[in-house]
């Protein structure tokens, strides 16, 4: 099975290939349940192949056939079958099959039903490429088609105007980091004499750690990254992105796309343990990104909105556990938020049906009695994600700060400290939605409804993978967990280039960090429960926070107005004065002067043609004498 991996991504694209091009005839009855079939093989195929690696199987390349052959340039399709790629492919294809199955509830009155199922299933083969890429050509074929399908799903209800601006804004801004990644491999190129991971890796470990031309490359590979998965300064174009339908936010947004930046990091592993400075940036920009999303998610009243930079707090929270060390923490981490995060957004969802579309925390209330299953489930993901045991988010959180304290207490404290407020703001969200009474307009009260099984289902699915996903860590083998274990093959030699000289944390220091961090974390959700439950402080929609830092935190820190300042208006400015000044003033007038040129001298010289035969053997003769002299001078 192993060998035939490129069957993964396959059939993914041929439910694309058959939606797509008969998305007017197709009956919505089929559409919906054949591209979830499609991805229903491709998962299947998938956990053939992480249970062959489970089984003790090696890694290896399948390259198809040569793309490319130009000179010493060789760029061959080729697939990377490991154990991370592996994991991977069975965290799409499983969170993509459950989204696919309650995007057919979801979705079932929409007139793109059809067109928006053949779109999510692109999305699936790409990033189905990106992962399995055995280069970084293949990954980033993969990597510009996932942009293209975020485009495409951010806009899909393409009749309003601010639907669109957001999808062009993503757009754009995935390009910046693009460039950088862009850059990245032509610079990998030069260095390596190729792109393929089997011929650069194995050079790369041989390098000296430090070296200015890695450290250049884990840069630029980084600006690609920061793109992607949303980290500063190209983050503002994800809360936006909450335009998109539901189903989209999930599976684009929360557990996969925007992944892709960790993923390529974790990828390029050995690349970046030779490269302390970038690590040191990593380090620096997952906190602070971390940290400063996750205050702005504590005063958003927007349910997609919070969940929005939830995201992009937890993705911080991943690239620290990278600069740590923790690789495979990090990813473990990334399986776990595509667990709780992916539930959120579909209990989002089923909200948002219940109150006929509504979004603002301001209009909600009194859920619990109204919507028992959500509310069930929604507090399912939100005890995940605060990092309670036994819930999975605990596990993974637990594991990358355990990295960052051995790296730098400055940095376990910090991390403690979004892991407080990622509990505060979640546990807002639940109180105000679900607790004490409805808030919107009565009209609306008797309307409330749950949501049909084929929606529940798929949710009730990823709730018990948020409950019990953080079980395979408590599996040891020896000093590792059986994640770290699995994934040992693909980052022993990083982590040991890394760790080399580091005294790991003995089982008390581990145990009273855990304590440490679960007590600000009740304490924070105490907070919040006395706060909104207790003394029922709730957000009045009528009212403005008027000043201060509750005015810039609730109006995310003005980042896209400064973004508008310092760059946006700036290019405007240029783009006008070189319109008109530079364009119309100076080039339009250089070239219409070379015509009134031509058409001065040619009204000029065209009264010598007179027609005397006399005037014309003159004006011989005088050339004549004319040359003569020219040469008697020479």
């Amino acid at each position: 099975m192993i060998d035939r991996i490129w069957l993964i991504p396959l059939f993914p694209l041929l439910g694309f290939l058959f939606a797509g091009l008969n998305f007017r005839r197709m009956p919505v009855k089929i559409s919906g349940w054949m591209a979830s079939a499609m991805v229903m093989i491709s998962f299947l195929l998938s956990l053939g192949v992480f249970l062959g690696f489970v089984s003790g199987e090696e890694a290896r390349t399948i390259v198809i056939s040569d793309w490319i052959r130009a000179g010493s340039l060789i760029i061959p399709v080729e697939f990377l079958a490991d154990q991370l790629s592996s994991l991977m492919m069975l965290i799409i294809t499983g969170v993509g099959l459950l989204i696919h199955i309650y995007s057919i509830g979801y979705m079932h009155e929409d007139e793109g039903f059809n067109k928006f199922f053949a779109y999510m299933n692109l999305f699936i083969f790409f990033m189905l490429v990106l992962v399995t890429g055995g280069s970084y050509t293949i990954m980033f074929i993969g990597w510009e088609g996932v942009g293209l399908c975020s485009y495409l799903l951010i806009g899909f209800w393409n009749k309003n105007e601010e639907y669109n601006n957001a999808a062009r804004k993503a757009f754009i801004m995935n390009r910046i980091g693009d460039l950088g990644f862009l850059l990245g491999m032509f610079l990998i190129f030069s260095e390596f004499g190729s792109l393929s991971y089997n011929a650069v890796f194995p050079r790369a470990a041989l390098m000296v750690p430090g070296s200015a031309v890695i450290t250049v490359i884990t840069l630029l590979l980084f600006a690609g990254a920061t793109g992607k998965s949303a980290q500063l300064p190209l983050l503002t174009w994800l809360p936006d992105a909450m335009a998109g339908p539901t189903p989209v936010s999930a599976l684009i947004h929360a557990a996969t796309m925007v992944t892709a930046g960790i993923y390529m990091v974790a990828r390029s592993g050995i690349l970046y343990a030779l490269a302390p400075v970038s690590m040191n940036l990593i380090a620096a920009v997952g906190l602070a990104t971390a940290l400063l999303t996750a205050v702005i998610a504590l005063f958003q009243n927007d349910i997609k909105k919070i969940l929005a930079y939830s995201t992009i707090s937890q993705l911080g929270l991943m690239f620290v556990g990278l600069a740590a060390g923790s690789f495979a923490g990090a990813m473990f981490h990334l399986m776990t938020h595509a667990f709780f995060k992916a539930l959120l957004f579909l209990a989002a969802g089923s909200v948002m049906h219940a109150l006929s579309g509504e979004q603002d925390i301001r209009y909600m209330g009194g859920l619990r009695k109204k919507i028992p299953w959500t509310y069930l489930l929604f507090l399912t993901g939100v005890v995940a994600i605060s990092g309670i045991p036994p819930f999975s988010g605990f596990f993974s959180k637990d594991e990358i700060l355990a990295a960052a304290f051995s790296k730098s207490p400055a940095l376990w404290i910090t991390g403690v400290l979004v892991s407080a407020l990622t509990a505060s703001y979640v546990f807002r969200l639940f109180w105000v939605g679900f607790s004490g009474e409805y808030r919107g307009p009565k009209a609306n009260l008797e309307k409330i409804h749950e949501s049909p099984g084929v929606m529940i289902i798929p949710m009730a699915a990823l709730g018990i993978l948020a409950a019990v996903g953080g079980i395979p860590s408590m599996i040891r083998s020896g000093n590792r967990n059986s994640i770290e274990a699995f994934l040992d093959p693909v980052f022993r030699s990083t982590e040991e280039i890394i760790h080399r000289g580091s005294v790991p944390l003995t089982s008390n220091s581990g145990l009273m960090l855990i304590l440490v961090t679960l007590s600000v974390i009740f304490a924070s959700i105490c907070i919040t429960w006395f706060i909104f439950v207790r003394k029922k402080h709730l957000p009045d929609p009528d009212s403005e926070v008027k000043k201060g830092f509750l005015r810039l935190a609730s109006n995310r820190f003005y980042l896209d107005e400064l973004y508008d300042t310092l760059i946006i208006n700036p290019l405007y400015w240029l783009s006008d004065f070189l319109r008109d000044i530079v364009d119309v003033k100076i080039f339009d007038r250089i070239v219409e002067s070379a015509g009134r040129f031509i058409m001065f001298t040619g009204s000029r010289i065209r009264l010598l043609q007179t027609g005397n035969v006399g005037f014309y053997l003159f004006a011989m003769v005088v050339c004549i004498i004319f040359v003569l002299l020219l040469n008697l001078l020479r």
